[in-house]
């Protein structure tokens, strides 16, 4: 029987891309992948302001987790990939809000714990920005200090948790009275990192500055020491020179009601002395009268999705309607800084969204000084890969 051949059929070979369709190729492939890591695993930031020191320090690049708590999917769909707020080293948005999604949280591996260093979207519009989705807005990171349910206070400094005292990290900074009539300057203060930041995002920080006080007797203003913002370890330091006279905590005195302070003057609070105040929960219920308005008024207007809110210092209405209780429908978290004199957190603004957390920070990666004393300070080697703590 004769056999039959089957011939194969040779494919036409395909034409082989230009250098410039590879280039692009590449380029898409690695925005693509970038954006994908970026959303759903570790995104890098920088520390732009001196709020967490000396826990975090301006100049800290550091790696932050979005696989611990869980990732957020996209509200702003339509956005500039691998961008924030506006296209790189312009003043033109990135992103067109014609659509808006709901947002949906991915299964994390572990919740917010207390004590954790959180990277979120800040709540409110900051001064003189415009009211971004919630997904865009300005990016920030603090010490999540409550979770929902817990009861805070301050008293005198000291953080209280529920009743029980909550360590203040290790590294945390605060103001003192450092009382000495000696010349000091920058070289003394940079030996201890006591660094004036006049480059941090948010303008000058001052973390130390001398006190003069008039004398009525010479008709001149006199030194009488410093204030110095600076960590427990540093003070200890100071308290064994011999012309130091005396240090003081510059703690406000309870009862003094400081302005600008969460929950306004309906509570007679300040940055030392705070609360109590109960942190929200999903499904906690609130009555409603003037002293929980002055607290929870803003998220049941701004953060619960409830529509046509009117809100007044006295009543809350919901499609026109009072109420006199409020069950909340997410859960919010009370946020404060490390550098806890010069922070701008929960203690002004009030609390942070669920939805509104973005990740875990982990590590710092890099770490550059602003304002080094050589050249060759300007890495800072010994915060290389440092665990956030």
């Amino acid at each position: 029987m004769p056999k039959i051949s089957f011939g194969s059929v040779q494919k036409p070979a395909k034409p082989k891309k230009s250098f410039l369709r590879e280039w692009f190729d590449s380029i898409l492939f690695a925005v693509i992948a970038a954006t994908l890591i970026r959303f759903l695993t570790f995104e890098a930031y920088a520390i732009p302001t001196p709020s967490m020191e000396n826990s975090l320090l301006v100049g800290d690049f550091l790696f932050v987790s979005k696989l611990h708590y869980g990732s957020r999917t996209p509200q702003t769909p339509l956005q500039v990939p691998l961008t924030h707020q506006k296209i790189w080293g312009t003043e033109i948005p990135s992103y067109s809000d014609l659509i808006q999604l709901p947002s949906f949280r991915l299964p994390g591996f572990t919740t917010v714990k207390n004590g954790d260093v959180v990277v979120f979207n800040f709540p409110p519009p900051k001064p003189g920005e415009p009211d971004y989705p919630m997904d865009l807005r300005t990016n920030l990171i603090k010490r999540c200090i409550g979770i929902p349910g817990d009861k805070i206070e301050i008293r005198q400094e000291q953080v209280y948790i529920n009743g029980r005292v909550f360590p203040t990290p290790v590294r945390a900074e605060t103001n003192y009275f450092v009382k000495t009539t000696e010349m000091l300057n920058e070289r003394f203060f940079r030996k201890y990192n006591i660094i004036n930041d006049y480059k941090s995002a948010e303008g000058p920080f001052i973390n130390w500055q001398p006190i003069e006080e008039y004398n009525e007797a010479k008709k001149a203003s006199e030194l009488v020491g410093y204030s110095v913002t600076t960590t427990p370890d540093v003070i200890a330091k100071f308290k064994e020179l011999e012309w130091v006279k005396g240090i003081e905590r510059m703690t406000e005195p309870a009862g003094q009601l400081a302005q600008g302070i969460y929950g306004g003057s309906a509570y007679a609070w300040n940055r030392d002395n705070f609360g109590p105040l109960m942190v929200p929960k999903k499904g906690q219920t609130v009555p409603i009268n003037p002293q929980t308005i002055a607290v929870y008024g803003t998220l049941i207007s701004r953060h619960e999705a409830n529509k046509k809110v009117e809100v007044t210092p006295t009543s809350v209405k919901i499609d026109g309607q009072p109420i006199t209780s409020y069950t909340f429908k997410q859960d919010y978290y009370f946020m404060m800084g490390d550098n806890r004199h010069n922070s701008d957190d929960s203690r002004y603004w009030g609390f942070v969204p669920e939805n509104h957390i973005v990740g875990k920070a982990v590590f710092v990666w890099m770490s550059i000084d602003p304002d080094p004393a050589t050249v060759w300070a300007k890495i800072r080697w010994n915060r290389l890969f440092r665990v956030i703590e």
